[in-house]
């Protein structure tokens, strides 16, 4: 047990740090007055100074505990402020450590509540909510995604976009065009200038600089039709470029960039400060990549990696891959963690689980996120 002080407004708080499951707390809810009781899962937790002898983990409301709760309470903050301090004691990172939204659930109140209270967050990445992609919001959802988004205290990483994720016109349909709408997005080719559009709205309404894109459907053959699609990308970003934005592409299994090498030779090909990568190690090993770290990464000019998507994949005896935890897998986290680090990488890296081995995408990426953590710790990337 460590007890340590740290400032609370003008209020000095103890903490006993502990290997707890849950703090059962009352307090007063500043706006109504009343009594609310909550239960807070996390590790390590926070007691009061336990003068009562109350069993550890529990913070008891009445006699002087209760009013030095009241005292910290003076400083204007409502119970949720304080479940948010006690979230965010899992420490600093130079990154801005974030989650895709719709990784956790498609209500986005939930998303956030739990990014925010629960993980201890910041950042977070939007993709798609309320049964809707996220460029098919209208107006009044908009403001209410902001209002959420508000309530919270998050930050907007990027839009992840599905911008360029169709197949390329006038090539044969690549084995990878899905059947089915991919995250709720239905626009074809001829609908990217679209896209692009109303991307940059929301990057604007959400206060962002980054929108995410792909580069087609990937092909058998994409040589004959790279030196068009290089020039759709330039072209996007340069347009992007005007409204100080910036283009992040995705290395993505299932498109014509897929893995380091490819994602390399893009870049060389797209030489444009408003283009960069979203660097994506799980899908670079989804795509057959042996070493996406360290061998990977070695290939990337490092000024050019704008975002970074944190998942996993582990071989299966056939050849194929399936989403793995984060932590476990062929990606090496700790080491790609502490190389963004050396290399003065200080932008987001964002959880996109994938994997579902725990039933549903909210607890899964519960999983995921301990994983995350524990790697940028032994990282010395979370302190």
């Amino acid at each position: 047990m460590i007890s340590v002080c740290f400032p609370f407004g003008s209020i000095l708080i103890r903490a006993v740090v502990l290997t707890v499951k849950t703090i059962e707390a009352s307090a007063f809810d500043n706006e109504s007055g009343s009594k609310l009781k909550r239960s807070v899962a996390f590790t390590p937790g926070l007691t009061s100074n336990n003068r009562r002898g109350n069993k550890l983990g529990t913070v008891d409301m009445n006699g002087s505990t209760r009013r030095d709760f009241l005292a910290i309470g003076a400083t204007a903050l409502s119970f949720a402020g304080a479940k948010r301090l006690l979230a965010a004691a899992i420490g600093d990172s130079p990154f801005h450590i974030a989650v895709i939204n719709d990784e956790i659930s498609e209500d986005l109140d939930h998303a956030c509540h739990v990014a925010a209270n629960e993980f201890g967050l910041s950042w977070i990445e939007l993709r798609g909510f309320w049964k809707k992609n996220i460029l098919n919001l209208d107006d009044n959802e908009l403001a209410e995604a902001k209002r959420i988004l508000d309530k919270y205290k998050l930050q907007v990483t990027d839009i992840a976009s599905p911008l360029f994720k169709v197949d390329w016109k006038g090539a044969p349909i690549s084995k990878f065009s899905p059947k089915r709408d991919e995250f709720k997005a239905s626009f074809g080719f001829d609908q990217q200038d679209e896209v692009l559009d109303r991307s940059v709205r929301l990057a604007k309404s959400f206060g962002t600089e980054r929108i995410r894109c792909f580069d087609f459907w990937r092909l058998d053959n994409p040589a004959p039709y790279r030196a068009e699609i290089n020039s759709t990308l330039r072209h996007a970003a340069e347009k992007l470029g005007k409204q100080n934005l910036l283009l992040v592409l995705e290395n993505e299994m299932a498109c014509n960039t897929a893995t380091a090498p490819e994602a390399a030779k893009v870049l060389a090909a797209i030489q444009s400060p408003h283009f960069m990568l979203n660097w994506d190690p799980g899908n670079a090993a989804a795509a057959g990549e042996a070493s996406p770290y360290p061998d990977g990464y070695a290939l990337l000019p490092k000024e050019r990696i704008g975002h970074c998507h944190v998942k996993s994949a582990v071989t299966e005896p056939n050849g194929k891959y399936k989403w793995a935890p984060v932590g476990q897998g062929v990606v090496d986290w700790v080491g790609q963690f502490r190389a963004l680090k050396n290399d003065g990488y200080r932008l987001a890296v964002s959880l996109e689980t994938h994997w579902r081995g725990a039933g549903t995408p909210e607890a899964s990426t519960r999983i995921s996120f301990a994983g995350m953590k524990e790697c940028l710790q032994k990282a010395g990337a979370l302190t």
